[in-house]
């Protein structure tokens, strides 16, 4: 099953965002990523990595950010794991943790989340 990191610079934020997609799809694999190790906002390097790792399986892991420099810190961490499967999804954080679960939940690949994902962008919420 494709894991689902949530990346955020609030450590409540990425536990909130795994406690709402986790309630739509509870049996999908999740692992925030939030805030600083002293508890401040902030991405740290260490945490998204151990997150990633910590799910990380051969169907890969689909990465959420909410902006900036956890954008940024993410794609610092790819690179530092050529060999690993693992995506940056460019989506709405709520909706794309959402979508991602329910798809990871019925064990779809992650080619296949990866482009329920990218359609986000023209889903209007009324």
């Amino acid at each position: 099953m494709v894991g689902i990191v949530i990346v955020s610079h609030s450590e409540n934020l990425a536990k909130s965002v795994v406690e709402l997609a986790h309630m739509m799809a509870p049996t999908a694999k999740f692992a925030p990523a939030g805030g600083l190790e002293d508890g401040t906002f902030g991405t740290s390097f260490e945490r998204v990595q151990a997150a990633i790792e910590s799910i990380c399986s051969d169907d890969g892991v689909v990465v959420l950010m909410d902006m900036g420099s956890a954008v940024m810190t993410t794609e610092m961490v790819l690179e530092m794991m050529p060999d690993k499967k693992v995506v940056m999804a460019d989506c709405p954080l709520v909706e794309g943790a959402v979508t991602a679960a329910a798809d990871a939940a019925g064990n779809m690949p992650l080619e296949k989340i990866m482009k329920d994902l990218s359609s986000l962008f023209t889903t209007h919420k009324f």
